[in-house]
């Protein structure tokens, strides 16, 4: 944002507005992170799309030249090359797909899972971001596996012959067999290999890899969500819930399973201890949950845990991008960021690292960090850990021993059901964090719960319509006029449909009502959704949790005795994101629904109270959108405890009234006052004609009387009576 200054002086750029830390959360973070990577698939999307047009205008500039001779010849190169590009475009693609598969994948998760992208969302600031793989983390190419000197081999027993199939698998052998030359001058034949890569330090062979001794270790397993579910009920729903395994521990969640979900949000972490190597194959699975019979598997995911355990990419804990004692973003590591950078340094035997004021030195290379970190109480304090953390970051650049850690991250792996081999059943979003339990304990689980949805009351107060399309024809006068109410709901609560009182006989499109609509309903602000959770029918047995954008739909409509009552028009308002209200009913136009970003926009939920102007719409005959009405409305977005401190009634009823619209005579049902309905209907539009056929009458009882009366009159004065 931008201040406006007088004549001379510079823009001055406003703050921006601070995040408050109190309100953030775990899921702050994932949902900052998908942003990131909607922005990403933007920029991917725009340079696919710049590359196929600049592909088309040589295509268009080469079709326009004339060519003699070689103009086939010329053609069939442009074609090829064209061929080219797509084949180049293609194996591109292919090679997007292998590095994290974050293609469509990722767009249709984050469609899922983060607030509505079909507009440019404000990013929110000063929100530390994790890494987000659409993949699993063995399939990143960055950390080849975790196969740097571990790898696993299937032991068969006997003989290989055809329509053999697993069951010959007896089990499993894990080491590592390297074979290299020996230096030149070194005799002995003696060596050392790290990691599978060149030879150093020649002490001896396989120097630096761990023994095979049992080592205790806390696993901790968070579980996200699950998405895309194959359908196991006859609803094409499912019933899902965790059961886990790692070793002879088992954990069954089945209390907690989610109603006919597909997409289910779990939000759970379960701690194990386990022994490395006896107990290293963590099992996911994910079964539906059966009133009556056996509960189905829909399909599990099988981790490796000692071999991340033991690579050297650490895996064991993410490291994070910034560090903190305290909030949302906690360092959860019992080791300290210097603690575990001295250890790299000193089994890399690389030189430091030597910290300074804001900086610290590792192998002839300088990593820059914040100087202090920040305490509960809000104070700072000095500290070496930022900048060791920019260090374990940035690992990769140190020559020789270098390479990526493992970042705080969250994974996305396929799930599989053995009886349907091949056959994806769904992806499992989660991480695994471990600690040898003979270091200091780590703190509590990050709390990665679902979020309660808050609940709200909407108050909508009706004011008056203008400019509403007449349907009806009067039966006395034949004017166009229309009988105008209001209805509104907000979007997956149609069974709490609202309307408003009748505005009879309006002739001029105006309405007044003064009518209050009440919405009480639950939100979940990081998605931007409604939660309603209800049964399907009457014979579930529990209730079922949507999710559904927030917005208010207000129809105006034209009011039959006799016939189905007539659609006029419409007005959707997302309450995230809707046209600002015009000030007067002339401002009031069908542009206000222009999508462009050229109109002003409004975020109920920030502003909590606007009032104004907005226009009603249908669709036409030619299919475009016509202008059939405005509504005054003011819409007032409260929370529940707001709500409860200051009540409000339906309608015009108490607590807190509204006046009665002050209506013309003319708008009153006939039936209910017919001596001014017929005041208004007959002596309004006929008085002239009244008058003159009154007088007419008045004349024509004269002339009768006078021609009545005049013979007698006449006989009595001949006759002297």
């Amino acid at each position: 944002k931008k201040k406006k200054k007088k004549k001379g002086e510079k823009e001055e750029e406003e703050p921006e507005e601070e995040t408050d830390e109190s309100t953030l959360d775990w899921w702050s973070k994932y949902f900052a992170s998908l942003e990131t990577l909607r922005e990403w698939q933007e920029q991917q999307e725009a340079l696919e799309k710049k590359e196929e047009q600049d592909a088309e205008k040589e295509d268009s500039q080469t079709d326009g030249k004339i060519i003699d001779k070689g103009e086939d010849e010329e053609k069939d190169k442009k074609k090829k090359k064209k061929d080219k590009k797509k084949d180049k475009k293609k194996d591109k693609d292919k090679d997007k797909e292998a590095d994290n598969k974050a293609g469509e994948e990722g767009k249709s998760k984050l469609a899922k899972l983060s607030p509505k992208t079909s507009r440019k969302k404000d990013k929110s600031s000063g929100v530390t971001e994790l890494k987000i793989y659409p993949c699993p983390l063995e399939d990143v190419d960055e950390f080849n596996g975790f196969h740097e000197w571990l790898h696993t081999f299937e032991l068969l027993r006997g003989k290989k012959e055809e329509g053999d199939d697993d069951s010959r698998v007896v089990g499993k052998f894990k080491g590592c067999l390297q074979v290299y030359k020996p230096k030149e001058g070194n005799d002995d034949g003696t060596g050392s290999v790290i990691g599978g890569g060149e030879m150093v330090n020649p002490t001896g062979m396989f120097a630096h890899i761990p023994n095979n001794d049992p080592v205790g270790v806390l696993v901790r397993v968070y579980i996200v969500k699950a998405t895309d579910l194959h359908p196991q009920d006859a609803n094409g729903k499912a019933d899902p819930y965790l059961k886990l395994n790692l070793g002879k521990h088992q954990v069954n969640d089945k209390e907690n399973y989610v109603s006919k979900q597909l997409n289910p949000v779990f939000g759970k972490s379960f701690d194990f201890e386990a022994t490395f190597p006896m107990e290293s194959m963590l099992c996911v699975q994910i079964f539906d949950w059966d009133l009556v019979g056996i509960d189905d598997l829909i399909g599990e995911t099988k981790i490796d845990l000692e071999n991340r355990y033991y690579s050297r990419h650490r895996a064991t804990c993410g490291v994070s991008s910034f560090y903190a004692i305290h909030g949302y973003n906690q360092w959860r590591d019992p080791q300290k960021p210097t603690e575990i950078l001295k250890k790299l340094c000193k089994d890399g035997k690389v030189d430091g690292p030597h910290f300074s004021p804001g900086k610290v030195r590792v192998g002839g290379q300088v990593f820059d960090g914040a100087k202090e970190v920040e305490d509960e109480n809000g104070g700072k304090r000095p500290s070496d850990e930022p900048s060791a953390l920019v260090a374990l970051n940035q690992w990769h650049e140190i020559s020789k021993v270098g390479c990526p850690l493992v970042p705080e991250h969250v994974e996305t792996r396929p799930i599989y059901n053995p009886e349907k081999p091949g056959i994806e059943q769904g992806k499992i979003e989660m991480w695994v964090d471990m600690f040898p339990m003979d270091m200091p304990p780590p703190g509590p689980p990050t709390d990665i719960s679902p979020r309660k949805p808050k609940s709200y009351e909407l108050r909508v107060i009706i004011w008056n319509t203008d400019d509403v399309v007449a349907e009806d024809d009067d039966f006395f006068t034949g004017e166009k006029m229309s009988d105008i109410y209001v209805k509104g709901w907000v979007k997956g609560n149609t069974e709490d449909k609202q309307e408003t009182d009748i505005h009879y006989r309006s002739l001029t499109g105006e309405g007044n009502f003064n009518w209050r609509f009440i919405f009480p309903f639950d939100y979940l602000a990081a998605e931007e959704k409604i939660v309603i959770s209800r049964k399907e029918s009457l014979f579930s047995w529990d209730e079922t949790e949507y999710k559904i954008p927030a917005r208010l739909n207000l129809q105006v409509w034209d009011a039959d005795h006799f016939s189905a009552d007539d659609f006029l028009g419409s007005l959707v308002m997302d309450l995230n994101h809707f046209p600002r209200g015009a000030k007067t009913s002339k401002q009031c136009t069908l542009d206000m629904l222009k999508t462009d970003g050229s109109v002003p926009q409004v975020n109920l939920f920030k502003q909590k109270r606007v009032k104004g102007w907005w226009p009603f719409a249908a669709k036409g005959e030619d299919d475009e959108l016509e202008l059939t009405g405005k509504v005054e409305a003011e819409l007032n977005l409260m929370s529940a405890e707001e709500a409860e401190k200051s009540p409000a009634g339906l309608g015009r009823n108490e607590p807190d009234p509204l006046e009665k619209p002050n209506r013309p005579d003319s708008s009153a049902l006939w039936f209910l006052m017919p001596i001014k309905s017929l005041y208004y209907i007959l002596w309004k539009n006929y008085r002239w004609t009244i008058l003159k056929a009154l007088v007419s009458m008045l004349l024509t009882a004269m002339i009768v009387l006078f021609f009545y009366s005049a013979p007698g009159y006449i006989v009595k004065k001949m006759m002297g009576a």
